[in-house]
């Protein structure tokens, strides 16, 4: 419960129409969840926009309504609150009116192409190996402490975003890790938070079915770290072409990981192989358990954060020594019979299938053929697809083209947008099965003793987006199942 006056605090007034000293019990930016005593929040969608819905949300019982432009007739007992941005409004009402839980809590976000995940989930895992109570909020899933919860989106929308919150504030937690999509920082989920530090990984080609030009992307990536406030940390991957870009404005303090130029937290790679990383870390040496460079830049990342937040850098290189990455990410098994290494991984942008690619490659000893399983999702950034399977080709002996999630689109429409442009000496690397599971059964039929099979795009996904509807699916369960077939 709270005053609709009282969380109003920081949002951009147009005009108000009624009394805004009326109780609210409850906020929803979805009509259909609307109860009475709750305040409606009309916003501009992607596919829908929230003003069509004010008098069905009245009819439901909200007794007030944020919106952009006021409808042409209103109840004289409901209060309309005029606004700039509905989005960013509905950013800083959420944050009050559960409590501004993110100051007494230090939340740590995560923004870049690849790599949020796994430093998020790192984070989480290393802080809670120290002994602090957690909260994580990831593409794989929401951890409350010790409970465990369903990831629904990246970042989820900014209601529910801050009731999970609250809930981990509730729970006793003292540090949150979460993933900031390029969505939920366009769309002002994220706004009213208060960060204690931030961290960018990369920026390469993605979401311009959304974004429409690169250009834009960066910029959003960008606005996370220009508002971090000044007691805040903003570390930034220096080895990326814009990792110094991205901190430039920011009023937070300035700090660099990297590989290859100068850098607060600095790295190098003694040895790299399937037992992990030999790394040199600020003058340290530290085995990982993680294997690729792309997870040493990660766990340079997290490294920087933990110190950043405090924590001894010898305690928390020793922790993270022992910690295990994120499900779906360069998950492997290995084949009892043939010792075939089975690769499952979330890369589904150009880079990040170009980086597994080309750790695949360090790891193998030089007989072995790598064999791709990749498609790419319907409905999303047409632009790349070309530009997958010409690297998928490039990086491999052997390449199956197949569904990811298509969901309304035409799987063998997708996959002739990969094989676009292609030339004469990929089309003979490649054939196309459009049935996922058939594709994963085909690669291993045709492995041979010790090949490396790569199956990328879903990772920790445990479903097929198929016409509106998802159907069960679990890469890494379905490539063990065919180990199993192959073993009999």
């Amino acid at each position: 419960m709270a005053l609709l006056k009282d969380i109003l605090y920081k949002v951009h007034l147009r005009s108000v129409q009624g009394s805004t000293a009326v109780e609210i019990n409850d906020l929803q930016i979805d009509s259909r969840n609307i109860k009475s005593g709750a305040c409606f929040l009309a916003i501009k969608g992607v596919s829908t926009d929230g003003h069509d819905y004010i008098s069905k949300a009245i009819e439901l019982g909200a007794v007030a309504v944020v919106c952009e432009h006021l409808p042409e007739q209103m109840n004289e007992t409901v209060t309309y609150v005029q606004v700039a941005n509905s989005a960013e409004a509905a950013g800083y009402m959420a944050n009050e009116f559960f409590g501004n839980v993110s100051k007494q809590m230090k939340v740590v976000g995560v923004t870049g192409t690849n790599g949020k995940t796994t430093i998020a989930t790192l984070l989480f895992k290393l802080f809670s190996a120290l002994g602090y109570r957690c909260g994580l909020i990831s593409t794989v899933e929401y951890h409350v402490g010790d409970q465990v919860f369903p990831s629904t989106h990246t970042t989820p929308d900014v209601i529910n975003l801050n009731q999970l919150l609250k809930q981990m504030y509730d729970a006793g937690c003292t540090y949150v890790f979460m993933e900031c999509s390029s969505h939920a920082i366009h769309q002002h989920r994220i706004t009213g938070i208060d960060f204690a530090g931030g961290l960018f990984s990369n920026i390469t080609h993605d979401h311009l079915d959304y974004h429409k030009t690169f250009d834009e992307y960066i910029k959003v990536k960008k606005r996370f770290f220009d508002e971090l406030g000044s007691g805040a940390f903003a570390i930034s991957n220096k080895d990326d072409k814009r990792g110094e870009v991205m901190l430039q404005n920011t009023k937070a303090k300035k700090l660099y990981y990297g590989l290859k130029n100068i850098a607060d937290y600095k790295g190098k790679i003694l040895e790299n192989n399937l037992t992990g990383l030999q790394m040199m870390v600020n003058n340290e040496e530290v085995h990982f358990r993680l294997i690729g460079e792309f997870n040493a830049y990660n766990l340079l990342a997290v490294f920087g954060a933990a110190v950043s937040l405090g924590e001894d850098k010898h305690k928390v290189l020793q922790v993270l020594s022992g910690v295990t990455g994120a499900e779906g990410r360069f998950d492997y098994l290995i084949s009892a019979k043939d010792l075939i290494l089975g690769i499952v991984d979330y890369a589904h942008t150009p880079d990040a299938l170009e980086n597994v690619l080309a750790t695949i490659k360090k790891l193998k000893r030089g007989h072995e053929q790598v064999i791709t399983v990749v498609g790419c999702g319907g409905d999303r950034d047409k632009t790349k697809r070309p530009v997958m399977g010409e690297v998928a080709c490039e990086l491999s002996d052997r390449v199956i083209f197949t569904s990811d999630n298509p969901r309304t689109e035409d799987p063998l429409e997708i996959i002739a947008d990969m094989e676009f442009g292609l030339s004469s000496a990929a089309r003979r690397k490649f054939i196309s099965i459009a049935d996922r599971r058939e594709a994963i059964k085909t690669a291993v039929s045709i492995a041979k003793h010790e090949d490396i099979i790569l199956i990328a795009g879903k990772g920790h996904e445990k479903y097929q987006d198929i016409k509106g509807l998802k159907y069960a699916f679990d890469d890494k369960k379905v490539l063990n199942e065919m180990f199993e077939l192959l073993e009999r």
